[in-house]
Formats: C-alpha cells, structure tokens, sequence
C-alpha cells in the first residue's frame, strides 16, 4: 500500500471516530433538553395547583385544584349554585393559594300574601328579614304569622294577611205594622181596611273588617231613619168598643157601679190570693168570681174578693196603702166588663 492509501485509511478512521463523537453529544444534549423540559414542566405543574378551602354551611373541604376561578372551582367540585345562594368570594374572582371559599345556602320557604301562595328562597335569618328582603309593606292593621322576630326555618310557611277596616252606608226597608182598630160602625167580625201600610227606609253605618278582601266581621256603628213607615190599620167590628190612655178596650157590658177603696187587713182574699193592685172585692151574685173589669180611673181589675158591706152594683178595689184608700173615697164609675 503506498502512502496516499494509508493516508486515506487514516483519514477515513479519524472521520469515523469523530462522527461517533458528535452523535454522542447530540445525545448528551437531547437528554439535557429534556430533563430541563420535564423539570419545568413539574415545577409548572406545581405551581398551577393550588390548595384552597371550600365551606360550605359550614362544612368544611380542603381540595387541591387546577382551577383558576371561585366559579370554575365550585363547578370542578360538582357544587352547583341555586337561587339567592351566596358565595365569597364572588364566581368571577381569581382563585389564590390558600383560598377560602365560603357558600351560604338560601332556605326554601313559601309566602302567601294576597291569598296567593308561592314557593320562594331565602338568606334571611328572621321574617321581618322575608319582608324587607321582598319588599312586602304592610299596613297599620295587616298581619304576619309567624310574627317578625321569629327565625326563619326550611320549609316554613309565612302568610302576610291585608287587613283593613272601612265604614259602610246602606239602606234598608223599616216593615210596617198592621193595626186594629175597634169600631161600632161595622158588625162585629167584620172589618175594612182603613189605611194600607207602607214601608220606611232606615239608613245604617256598619264598621266592616276585611281579610285579603273576605269579610270577616261586620258592627252596626248607627242607624237613621229616612222615611218612617206607615202602619196599616184594620177597622174591626166589635159591637162595643172604649178607648182608654190610647187603647181600645172591647166588652160585653157596662154598669155603673159604686166603688170604693181597702187596703191590707192582714188577710188574704175570699179567693186564696193574697191583696195586691187590681184585686177588687164583689157581690159574687152580680158579679162572679175571676171575672175580668176595666174600672174608669182604676184601670184593669179582676173580681178576687167578697165583704159583707159590698151588696148589689158594688165594687171595693185594692190600694197598697191606707192613704190611696182614703183619696179614692167612694164614687160612682163606668165598669166595663172584658170579653
């Protein structure tokens, strides 16, 4: 072999042996890449992840999270936000190391107010809370149940009632009566009326309470007659009819008699009764016992009693003192026998 081939055979092995040279650090290189790569790839993993704290009614979570937000958070953990829930921080804000995140559950409820009855949610802690929260203004008279102070439960049930008194006007008929009027002019039994009746009207004030606009009690404040009414009046026959202080007295007879007056002797009458106004002593012969008279200026009086001094058309009526005896004396006056 001459000199230019073992030139060439040297040349060629000191290629080989630097190719190997390069592509041992190539590989060197490649593998300190990756290391460097896998090292920040775990130091960003770290760092992404984030331990915070998640309470919710007071049930505490410690949770580790990739999470970059409260709300993507609280979704990442399946806790799903209702109606009037309260969450602090708020959804949109940034999630940080050692973060606190607080949900507050409303309570379930319903409210009937008006009479209408609706399921609702709250955060507030007592009823008059419910009120302010919804804005139910109420009235000097309305009513709640359960009262203001009391606190608010799941699942209760608060009832606003609207109360109101008013005052009301109306008019009613006044029904008129029907009256007799005794008369000698017509046969007795028949009768003829005189005057037909017509009904008045009276106007009334009630003081009226409403209840979600049911009435529930109802006063009557005053009342006022507008039109009187008019009696009906009947002429009825009776043969023989007196009127006497505004009354008509129908009898079967009338005598004058003598009548005198007595007063307690400290017996009962002939009859068993004891003395008292309207008791009058007879002749049983003339006229017999429980018979009912009218005596001018005596008035009503039943035949009780019996003296051996009252003989014939005689009459001795009952005072209850000695001194009312006495002012009568004795006089003669129609007797009127009642039917």
């Amino acid at each position: 072999m001459n000199w230019y081939g073992w030139l060439s055979l040297g040349s060629q092995k000191q290629d080989n042996k630097d190719r190997d040279s390069g592509q041992r650090g190539a590989l060197f290189l490649w593998s300190v890449v990756g290391t460097v790569i896998m090292s920040l790839m775990f130091c960003g993993y770290t760092w992404a992840q984030k331990s915070v704290v998640v309470l919710v009614d007071g049930n505490e979570k410690a949770v580790r999270t990739f999470s970059s937000t409260v709300g993507s958070l609280l979704e990442a953990q399946k806790i799903s936000l209702l109606e009037k829930d309260e969450v602090i921080p708020a959804p949109e804000t940034p999630l940080q190391e050692g973060m606190v995140v607080t949900l507050n559950r409303a309570v379930d409820f319903n409210l009937v107010v008006d009479g209408t009855t609706a399921p609702a949610r709250t955060r507030g802690r007592t009823v008059g809370d419910i009120l302010i929260e919804y804005g139910i203004n109420l009235g000097p008279e309305d009513e709640v149940s359960p009262g203001r102070e009391e606190p608010v439960v799941s699942g209760m049930q608060v009832q606003v009632a609207r109360v109101s008194t008013v005052t009301e006007d109306s008019e009613v008929p006044i029904n008129y009566e029907t009256k007799k009027q005794y008369t000698v002019k017509l046969e007795e039994g028949t009768t003829r009326v005189a005057r037909e009746g017509q009904d008045g009207t009276e106007r009334q004030t009630w003081q009226v309470v409403y209840k979600d606009n049911k009435e529930v009690s109802r006063q009557l404040v005053s009342r006022e007659i507008i039109t009187p009414p008019v009696d009906r009046e009947i002429l009825v026959g009776s043969g023989m009819v007196v009127s006497r202080g505004g009354e008509n007295i129908r009898y079967s007879d009338v005598r004058q008699m003598v009548a005198s007056g007595y007063t307690y002797t400290g017996s009962n009458t002939a009859s068993g009764v004891p003395p008292h106004y309207g008791v009058v002593a007879v002749d049983t012969a003339v006229v017999p016992f429980g018979t009912r008279l009218y005596v001018e200026g005596y008035g009503y009086a039943t035949a009780m009693d019996r003296g051996g001094a009252i003989r014939g058309n005689r009459l001795d009526l009952f005072f209850e003192s000695e001194s009312e005896a006495l002012s009568w004396g004795m006089r003669t006056v129609n007797v009127y026998f009642i039917k």
